[in-house]
């Protein structure tokens, strides 16, 4: 196991390496880079990609006899400005070489400091990061609690009314869309229309530094317990599912009528072997479902409920071209997501320790 896991350290690096190549390349084909922003920014906020359209300003118009400028909108703007510019966002060098530099500094840690926020990376990251693993870990956490026991219930009364009614219950709450049911939580429950139960935004209140141990822990849940409920709702059907069709798939083996023939008990059977195999899957996927849902699936949620999480940080970084912020985050999460894949493969060897990844690969 020892040596599949240092195979599989090692592959971390060119994997990384190719997603940022990729990644970097796309960009450069993309209009409205960093430099066009600034511009717009200078020339009075308008829309980056107006320029694209062909459109004109009075001020274009007033200087079309100077000198054409690759930026659209930068024909008002001095060159020499726009040379420093550039030489401030990096783009005075080649693309290659700007490339090499940025897995140069991201390999010691380096991930430079956002264009346009005037804060490291890391420190903005690490300032996200709160409402992020909050929605992520609790979701993940309520999703398993409720889903494992649920399938092996609905595994147990198999064709029953319980597993009929059930299963159009979280077949209903898949097809809801999350963000439709977050509206509709802030509508009944956080002073819409009905009641005023819950808070409308934020991770926690203004004055939670004055509180109580007791008092902030409460306020905290108080703040996530409708995020977490509509970033859940929909996740809960493809856990039961797997787990009850896991629990069916085992206790139709022929060890599980070899044990009842021994005259083990039938708890003991289910609980003692039938558990343990079929739980695998979903046990050793733990890790892999909370990345999925602590980066996908919390920037509509983020939004709705106004939680400035890492969703928002990469949507608006995407928006305004802040290279530094979307490769950076890009290389941790691409990170974090390739680790998580080796410890999916532990947590199968711990759940099973018949099972052998070196034996499979020879």
């Amino acid at each position: 196991m020892l040596n599949y896991i240092l195979r599989r350290l090692l592959l971390v690096i060119p994997t990384l390496i190719g997603i940022m190549v990729v990644n970097f390349a796309l960009v450069q084909f993309v209009p409205g880079g960093p430099v066009e922003q600034m511009i717009a920014r200078l020339e009075g906020g308008g829309d980056v990609f107006s320029g694209f359209s062909g459109a004109t300003n009075d001020a274009g118009a007033e200087t079309a006899g100077q000198a054409e400028s690759q930026y659209a909108g930068a024909r008002g703007l001095p060159p020499e400005f726009i040379e420093e510019l550039e030489r401030e966002f990096g783009f005075d060098k080649p693309p290659l070489q700007r490339f090499v530099n940025m897995l140069w500094n991201y390999m010691r840690l380096d991930f430079g400091e956002s264009y346009f926020r005037n804060i490291s990376v890391i420190d903005l990251v690490l300032e996200k990061m709160p409402v992020s693993i909050s929605l992520g870990l609790w979701s993940t956490l309520i999703a398993y609690l409720i889903s494992i026991p649920l399938g092996v219930k609905k595994a147990l009364r198999d064709g029953s009314k319980f597993d009929s009614w059930t299963s159009a219950v979280i077949i209903a709450a898949y097809a809801i869309p999350g963000f439709l049911f977050a509206i509709l939580l802030l509508v009944l429950l956080a002073g819409g229309s009905y009641w005023q139960v819950f808070p409308l935004r934020g991770l926690t209140s203004e004055n939670w530094e004055q509180m109580s141990l007791l008092g902030k822990i409460g306020d905290y849940f108080w703040h996530i317990t409708l995020p977490i409920i509509a970033s859940t709702i929909s996740a809960f059907a493809t856990l039961t599912l797997l787990t009850k069709n896991s629990f069916l798939d085992e206790i139709k083996k022929q060890y599980v009528m070899t044990a009842r023939a021994k005259g083990l008990t039938e708890n003991r059977v289910l609980y003692g072997h039938v558990f343990r195999n079929a739980m695998l899957i979903v046990i050793a996927g733990f890790p892999g479902v909370f990345i999925s849902i602590f980066f996908s699936g919390s920037l509509i949620i983020e939004t709705i409920f106004s939680l400035d999480g890492l969703g928002r940080l990469g949507f608006e970084a995407a928006v305004a071209r802040d290279y530094p912020i979307v490769f950076g985050t890009l290389f941790i999460f691409g990170l974090m997501g390739l680790v998580v894949g080796i410890v999916s493969d532990i947590m199968y060897v711990l759940v099973d320790p018949r099972i052998d990844f070196e034996k499979r690969e020879g």
